[in-house]
């Protein structure tokens, strides 16, 4: 057999990837599946999403190679969407680049300012594409803790405590992923201070501002953010476009360029009719957002019935796209927990742990099943 690359022996399969087809034979087998797992939304785009992408069709050269930095239209609808919800300019030429989702972005971002041995500032618990790309790039992942006793937030007089001298990149995202805990400007503060005191790249994933919260927020709205920080936002969850797989990565026009530079060498630009229902999408008012939230707003209420009908207490103040509850007390291992509910009750849920140790105790379930499914789940137990 050939050898795989020594990389390959510190990084897992993503937990999805392996936990889902376990869940997929299962289906197949006939079992009457719930999955409350995976946070993929269930619901449509918008008609005029739709109907942007069959209108482009038939444009001229739609079906060709594409611009590494999408066509104008789009940077400047992205640029457009932040000045009109975050109250942040950005220079649509130099401070955006349109991703194929945001993930591909984390790998773009490690690739342009990571050097072998360099640190990583990783949330625990977090998004555990964080660590695998970390390692992939060669670069060495240091936690920070995040706990329910502190909402969910850095301790900085445990940061300042550590080592930060090899420290290049800090990854952060609120709304957090996976708990739901909001974040705000005066954190962000914090954190941008933080970073420009140790010369790091703080970069602030943030695909769930619309979910759930009455209170969107950009890491770039603290005043002197682009001199050390870089956002990453998707159209995934707030447009139900997971599947198109668009994102943008915002920031100071030498970060921006440097992040190009790797993405020019591994894609060959995006469809031209998925940048075109990226336009339409991103030009939406605030009727969109208010019927999303509505319907999500009823999946929580559910959620929660289930969550609390398991013995697990929610932690209520979450945003975003999951509910985050701990375990009942007496029950120590999360997989163990939903492994059970897998095979007695044909549920999936999230086990706490795969975003990191201090996801121990915890469960997470996403909003991305329909009303009357979560009724489903209840009426099993």
């Amino acid at each position: 057999m050939i050898a795989t690359a020594k990389r390959l022996e510190i990084v897992e399969e993503y937990y999805f990837s392996s936990k889902l087809r376990e869940v997929r034979q299962l289906a197949a087998e006939g079992k009457p599946i719930i999955n409350m797992g995976i946070g993929s939304p269930d619901l449509k785009p918008s008609q005029a999403v739709i109907d942007a992408v069959v209108l482009a069709m038939q444009e001229e050269n739609a079906h060709q190679y594409q611009s590494y930095q999408g066509v104008p239209e789009l940077r400047q609808s992205m640029a457009d969407f932040y000045q009109n919800n975050f109250g942040v300019a950005m220079n649509p030429t130099t401070e955006i680049l349109p991703l194929m989702g945001s993930k591909e972005g984390i790998m773009h971002i490690s690739l342009a300012f990571l050097n072998e041995g360099d640190q990583v500032l990783i949330p625990n618990p977090g998004y555990p594409t964080y660590t695998s790309v970390t390692n992939l790039v060669g670069a060495v992942p240091v936690y920070y803790d995040l706990k329910e006793s502190t909402n969910w937030e850095p301790d900085f007089e445990a940061l300042e405590q550590l080592d930060l001298s090899k420290v290049k990149i800090m990854w952060v995202g609120y709304p957090h992923m996976p708990t739901g805990a909001r974040g705000s400007l005066a954190l962000f503060e914090k954190l941008v201070a933080f970073a420009k005191k140790h010369s790091i790249l703080l970069v602030n994933d943030n695909p769930y501002s619309f979910v759930l919260n009455d209170n969107p927020m950009s890491l770039l709205q603290v005043e002197g953010a682009k001199e050390v920080a870089l956002e990453l936002n998707s159209l995934s969850k707030t447009f139900n476009m997971a599947g198109w797989r668009v994102g943008m990565v915002l920031g100071n026009a030498d970060c921006i360029d440097a992040v190009l530079k790797v993405k020019s060498n591994m894609d060959s630009g995006m469809f031209y009719g998925i940048q075109k229902g990226a336009i339409a999408a991103l030009k939406s008012d605030a009727s969109w957002f208010d019927s999303m939230n509505a319907i999500y707003r009823k999946r929580r209420v559910l959620t929660e019935q289930l969550a609390e009908k398991l013995g697990c207490e929610v932690y209520k103040e979450g945003v975003g796209l999951f509910v985050w509850a701990k375990l009942p007390a007496g029950i120590s291992s999360a997989e163990q927990f939903i492994d059970q509910i897998l095979y007695q009750k044909h549920i999936f849920i999230t086990p706490g742990t795969i975003f990191g140790s201090n996801g121990e105790g915890y469960i997470r379930f996403a909003l991305c099943v329909k009303e009357e499914k979560v009724q489903e789940a209840i009426d099993r137990f």
